[in-house]
């Protein structure tokens, strides 16, 4: 770089102080540009042969003048320069490089000129300075100097070790080395080495980035344990925040994948128990071993659930958790229903009984098995469950829905009448639920109809409902209309007084009239100043609509269809979990934008549930004989109907009347969970018959609330101590009450903290526990001081819980407890 405007800042500054300046320049490099200087009030002279003359113009023609005095070539020595007298007295300018940049960032520490020449070559683009300059400070050393042109020359501004080997990596793990070989081109690898050496205590006689991180992930597998002065801390803490900054997770993942298979980690933790696992998340690996294990132990049932939950809880936090967490949920859905189903009663002394049990109990069986096999049907890789899901299956089959099949039947076969004193009749729904509230015309109601949402499923949704805020839901049953299946269930939940069907069977009318689409039922319901509507269509108008349509009138049925449309059709029969799931989250928007109509009473029911098993059904499930009658209408997997039907020891036979029915038909149901054999069509989902899981239908009313009742989960900070006097500090969190639908979980982060200054690790919590029993909501924070904490010893800190402040990546102290830092740093770092 020879442009001598690059020299005039310096000249200019050498004229605050001097009337003369004497400029050195041997290889007349700037010669041609000198002319161009333009130093204001400033005369230049060119030493030409001529020193004497020059020498009385300065002191004598022209003493109060400004001179720049330049002179190329050779200087004479000694006495044979004329001018040395002036060059003492005023000193001599030179246009060294190092000199001149030096004086340009305005570093005066020590070892700056070193760093200027080590680097030469970063300093011969003005806009790599220009950079640079942006990131220094006055107190800059030589060190952060050389931190600072690694960062500029790596397109960052943070220099930290950590955010230069956050680079690295990021770049490594993607099969790149440009930006290495850049730090390679400007001679700043030893310079990285050296640093790592120092500060993490990686050496190596050729190191490079794949070793380094081969180094660190085997440094990681044994706890980061080291006889190294000072030990490995700081990587350890660096490691941490690798692993979890958003910035490098991807990247680390990639590279800890990489490095289980250079260490064949998989040999490793192939003799581990899992037990000794769970709190460990190096490597893809142990969460695949600790499945693995862990569904063994649950399908051999030598692990309790409560056992289970605790590991499944632990594992959320794991960086591979996305991968995993369906694996998990079914493992732990099977520990539980498992267990349920080990210490199973299924004794019911009366039909009413029967009834009260599976709403109060027996549901939740069914709702396990449905989590247990939605949660593998849509796991990653869910070889590892084959054995846990072939026990699962086989128990809740035949311990639970052929048992509970056939003891209900016992009660079925003793009833009369299709009524029960313990839940009202589906045929009451609207008289009991909806005529009380809209009777005065001050209050209105919706009915949100979901085909096939059995009873288990509801429970489900009420949960999620009231997890949102401001609304409430309370969960109820009534008694399903047998034959249970969607004509007869959907008129049922009319207004009407009397249902039937028609002679040919086909359609059922409810006070004489049709019901069989959704005009028909609306025309029913404009009868008490309603309307109905599918769900699709609902959600299809924009949010005026859905206003106007609400305020036009009294009652509005909302007709949903998911369940029923996947699990009716062979094809799809399979997905029919995966039916509920959408379900779920279509209902709770429903909800959300009937409210926004101004809906404050919802109601949410089905017209039947279902009997589902994921496995192919055996013969056994299948009847041998088929019906027989005079008149054979409709013949259903579940049911038949007709007239003059045969009586015979496989079916439950009705008349119509004991059903509710008004009509000359009658029906057959096969006993228990036994099916027709029919050509084409599916068998696993089918309904139409009586068992519990068909005709316990539910009823969840839904109320919009006017104040805001949901809150996070409150957490305290218990310290030990008052001081910190090693490396690390424990402090031990609680969770003051359980997690439920209105105290909803809470994440934190911990830190340690001098003012502002960060001086620890930083810890991710989540405040989740659901148990009543307090010794459950401990957690811990195991906090680790980094090096430059020695900087604060005997100074207040400050350990903070920290939480997001919603919709933002700022954050607020939701907590906090003070310590004194007390201790000897000598033996914990080696500077």
């Amino acid at each position: 770089m020879s442009d001598a405007t690059t020299v005039r800042p310096h000249l200019l500054r050498w004229f605050d102080s001097r009337r003369v300046v004497f400029w050195h320049d041997p290889d007349g490099q700037y010669a041609a540009d000198l002319d161009g200087l333009d130093l204001s009030g400033v005369q230049t002279i060119r030493v030409s042969n001529d020193e004497f003359r020059i020498k009385n113009r300065l002191l004598h023609d022209e003493p109060e003048g400004k001179f720049l005095v330049y002179r190329s070539g050779p200087v004479p020595t000694g006495i044979g320069n004329w001018l040395l007298d002036l060059e003492l007295a005023y000193g001599v300018f030179t246009a060294d490089r190092t000199a001149l940049v030096t004086q340009d960032l305005g570093l005066v520490g020590q070892g700056i000129d070193e760093v200027v020449q080590a680097h030469e070559k970063f300093f011969n683009a003005a806009k790599r300075v220009q950079s640079l300059k942006a990131l220094l400070g006055s107190e800059d050393d030589a060190a952060r100097l050389r931190a600072k042109i690694s960062a500029v020359v790596l397109g960052q501004r943070e220099h930290s070790l950590l955010e230069i080997t956050r680079t690295l990596l990021t770049e490594n793990a993607k099969g790149a080395r440009t930006k290495f070989d850049s730090l390679v081109d400007f001679c700043l690898d030893d310079f990285y080495w050296r640093g790592v050496a120092s500060i993490y205590g990686y050496e190596s006689a050729s190191p490079s980035i794949d070793d380094l991180v081969l180094w660190i992930f085997r440094k990681a597998i044994d706890g980061f344990k080291s006889d190294r002065p000072g030990g490995l801390q700081n990587i350890q803490l660096d490691f941490a925040s690798l692993r979890h900054d958003r910035r490098s997770q991807d990247a680390m993942a990639t590279l800890a994948k990489r490095a289980a298979r250079d260490l064949d980690y998989k040999s490793t933790v192939e003799v581990a128990s899992y037990r000794d696992l769970v709190a460990v998340d190096l490597f893809e690996e142990i969460d695949q071993k600790i499945i693995s294990d862990l569904a063994r132990a649950v399908a051999e049932q030598t692990v309790t659930p409560r056992e289970v939950g605790e590991v499944v809880r632990a594992r959320q936090s794991s960086v591979w958790i996305d991968g995993y967490r369906q694996l998990y949920t079914a493992v732990a859905s099977a520990s539980v229903l498992l267990g349920e189903l080990a210490s199973l009663d299924l004794g019911m002394q009366s039909f009413d009984d029967g009834l009260e049990r599976y709403r109060r109990e027996w549901f939740r069986i069914d709702q396990l098995y449905r989590q247990f096999v939605y949660a593998t049907r849509t796991a990653e890789y869910p070889k590892p469950l084959e054995a846990l899901r072939e026990q699962v299956e086989k128990r809740y089959t035949n311990k639970f829905v052929y048992e509970l099949g056939n003891k209900w039947q016992q009660q079925v076969d003793q009833v009369e009448k299709w009524r029960s004193t313990a839940l009202r009749s589906q045929t009451d729904f609207y008289s009991r639920y909806v005529e009380p509230l809209v009777r005065d015309g001050d209050k209105k109601a919706v009915v949100i109809i979901s085909d096939a949402m059995r009873y288990e499923v509801a429970d489900e949704l009420g949960s999620l409902i009231r997890q949102e805020d401001r609304f409430d839901a309370n969960l109820e049953a009534v008694l399903g209309v047998v034959p249970s299946y969607t004509q007869l269930g959907m008129a049922a939940l009319l207004p009407q007084s009397t249902l039937r069907h028609s002679v040919d069977a086909k359609t059922v009318l409810a006070d004489e009239q049709p019901t069989n689409n959704t005009a028909f039922r609306g025309k029913i319901l404009e009868g008490v100043g309603g309307a109905a509507i599918q769900a699709e269509d609902f959600k299809a108008l924009n949010a005026e609509e859905r206003r106007e349509l609400y305020k036009a009138n009294r009652v509005l049925y909302v007709y949903h269809n998911r369940i029923d449309a996947v699990g009716d059709k062979p094809g799809t029969e399979r997905q029919v979990f995966e039916a509920v799931d959408d379900t779920l989250r279509d209902i709770v928007d429903l909800v959300k934008k009937l409210a926004s109509a101004n809906a404050t009473n919802i109601f949410i029911t089905a017209d039947h549930g279902f009997l589902f098993q994921d496995e192919a059904l055996a013969d056994t499930f299948f009847l041998s004989t088929q019906p027989q009658g005079d008149e054979i209408k409709v013949v259903n997997r579940r049911f038949v109907l007709g007239r003059g039907l045969k009586v015979d020891n496989a079916f439950a036979t009705f008349e119509a009347a004991q059903l509710g029915l008004q009509s000359d038909l009658e029906v057959q149901i096969p006993k228990s969970i036994h099916r027709l054999r029919l050509a084409g069509g599916g068998s696993r989902f089918v309904h139409g018959g009586a068992t519990l899981q068909e005709i316990v239908v539910p009823v969840l009313a839904v109320n919009k609330k006017r104040k805001s009742d949901t809150r996070l989960v409150n957490v305290e900070v218990w310290p030990e101590s008052d001081k910190i006097t090693t490396g690390q500090v424990v402090v031990r969190l609680f969770q003051t009450e359980p997690v439920s639908d209105k105290v909803q979980p809470r994440t934190l982060r911990a830190g340690l903290y001098v003012g502002e200054t960060l001086i620890s690790n930083l810890v991710d919590l989540t405040f989740d526990q659901t148990s009543a029993d307090k010794r459950d909501r401990y957690q811990s924070a195991r906090m680790l001081l980094i090096q430059e904490s020695s900087d604060y010893n005997n100074r207040a800190v400050e350990f903070r819980l920290e939480e997001r402040i919603p919709n933002t990546n700022q954050w607020r102290v939701f907590a906090k407890a003070v310590y004194t830092l007390k201790r000897s740093f000598v033996s914990d770092f080696d500077f």
